[in-house]
C-alpha cells in the first residue's frame, strides 16, 4: 500500500479506538484502547512525514462510510460481538475477547506459560483441538453432508408427491445432487478466496509495519497482553521477547493483533472441492435406490435410508453442541421429516397423477 493508504487506515484505526474505548464497560479495556489510539496515532505521524517527500501533504481526515456504520454497531451491540468485523478492519487488540493468558498475576513466568515457539508449525499450536483445522473440516464435512442430505430428500420427496414416474423422480434427485453441489462449491469458492485475498492483505501490512517500526509493534503487543492480565513488565518483556524472533514476529502479531492464523488461511479450491463432495455426499443417500433400479419400493427405501442417515447426523453433530446423541439424532430426524412431509404435500397439491 502507499504511504497515504497506510495513513489513513491507521488515522481509521485512531478513530475505531476511539468508539471502543468509548463502549468498553471494562476499565482495563478500555485503557488498552486508549493505549492504541495513541500509537496508531504516532504511527500515522510516521506515514505522513513519508508523504511530504512525494509532494502531497496529509489531507484532513474523515472516517468512512464502512467505519461510521462499524462504529453505530459496536455503540449498539458492544466490541465482542463485532470482533470479526473489527479484525477485518485490522483494528488491533481483538484477541483480549478471548481467554486469559496462562500465568498472568499468579506468580509463574509467562514465558514457561506461553513458551517461545522453536518453528512455525509450533506457533498457535496450544489453541489447536475440536475447533482446529481438522475439527472444523470434519464439523464442514458434518454440515455439508446434512444440507445435501435435507434438501436432495425434500426434492426427492415432494417430486415423488407430484408423480408417480421413478425415472422422473431419479432424474430430480440427479439434478438436485449437481446444482445444489455446483452452487455450494461456487459458494465456497468464492467465500474462501474473498476471506483469503482480505487475510493477505491485513498480514502483508503487519509485515511492512513489522519492517518499518518494529519497537512501536513491540509495544501494542505489550498493550495487549497487560489488558489480558499480565504486569507491565512482564507484558513488555514477552513483547519483546516475541518481537525479537524473526521467524516467529509476523506469525505473533498477526494472531494477538488480527486474531488471524497465517498458517490456515485455506485454499479456495480445496475448500469448494470440499464442499461439493460433502454436499454430494449427502444428496446421494436418498438417490441411491433410484439410481440402483430399487423398483417400486425405491421410494420407502429412500425414506428409510434418508431417516438412518439424519439420525445419524444428529447424533455426529451432537458432538460439536455437547447435547446427548440421542436427542440430537431425534431431533435431526424430526427436523428432516417435517421438511420432507412439507414437500411432498405441495408436491401432491401442485403435480398431476
Amino acid at each position: 500500500m502507499s504511504a497515504l493508504q497506510n495513513w489513513i487506515q491507521e488515522k481509521e484505526s485512531v478513530f475505531l479506538y476511539g468508539v471502543l474505548a468509548a463502549a468498553e464497560t471494562a476499565p482495563e479495556r478500555r485503557v488498552l484502547f486508549e493505549n492504541l489510539a495513541r500509537e496508531a496515532e504516532s504511527q500515522a505521524a510516521i506515514w505522513e512525514a513519508e508523504l511530504r517527500p512525494e509532494g502531497a501533504a496529509a489531507p484532513a481526515y474523515e472516517p468512512s462510510a464502512r467505519a461510521r456504520v462499524v462504529a453505530v454497531l459496536v455503540r449498539r451491540f458492544g466490541p465482542a460481538r463485532l470482533r470479526g468485523v473489527l479484525s477485518a478492519m485490522k483494528v488491533r487488540g481483538m484477541s483480549i475477547y478471548g481467554p486469559p493468558m496462562s500465568g498472568a498475576g499468579d506468580g509463574r513466568d509467562p514465558l514457561a506459560q506461553h513458551p517461545m515457539p522453536t518453528s512455525i508449525d509450533e506457533i498457535g499450536l496450544r489453541h489447536r483441538g475440536i475447533g482446529g483445522a481438522r475439527g472444523g473440516n470434519l464439523r464442514a464435512a458434518v454440515f455439508g453432508a446434512n444440507d445435501g442430505l435435507v434438501s436432495n430428500a425434500s426434492l426427492i420427496l415432494g417430486v415423488a408427491g407430484a408423480t408417480a414416474d421413478r425415472h422422473l423422480i431419479g432424474v430430480s434427485g440427479i439434478a438436485g445432487l449437481l446444482a445444489g453441489a455446483f452452487s455450494m462449491a461456487a459458494g465456497e469458492y468464492v467465500s474462501m478466496r474473498s476471506q483469503r485475498e482480505m487475510f493477505e492483505r491485513q498480514i502483508s501490512a503487519e509485515r511492512d509495519e513489522l519492517r518499518r517500526y518494529p519497537a512501536e509493534e513491540a509495544a501494542e503487543l505489550a498493550l495487549i497482553y497487560e489488558a489480558r492480565g499480565l504486569p507491565k513488565v512482564e507484558a513488555a518483556r514477552v513483547a519483546q521477547g516475541m518481537i525479537a524472533n524473526p521467524e516467529s514476529a509476523l506469525e505473533t502479531l498477526a494472531r494477538e493483533e488480527l486474531g488471524l492464523d497465517p498458517a490456515a488461511l485455506g485454499s479456495p479450491w480445496g475448500a469448494a472441492l470440499f464442499s461439493f463432495l460433502s454436499f454430494a455426499g449427502g444428496a446421494l443417500v436418498p438417490l441411491l435406490p433410484f439410481a440402483l433400479g430399487g423398483g417400486s419400493r425405491a421410494l420407502s427405501i429412500s425414506i428409510a435410508l434418508t431417516g438412518a442417515a439424519l439420525f445419524g447426523i444428529g447424533a455426529t453433530i451432537s458432538l460439536f453442541t455437547g447435547r446427548g446423541a440421542l436427542r440430537g439424532g431425534l431431533r435431526m430426524l424430526l427436523i428432516g421429516a417435517a421438511a420432507g412431509a412439507t414437500t411432498n404435500l405441495i408436491g401432491r397439491l401442485l403435480g398431476v397423477k
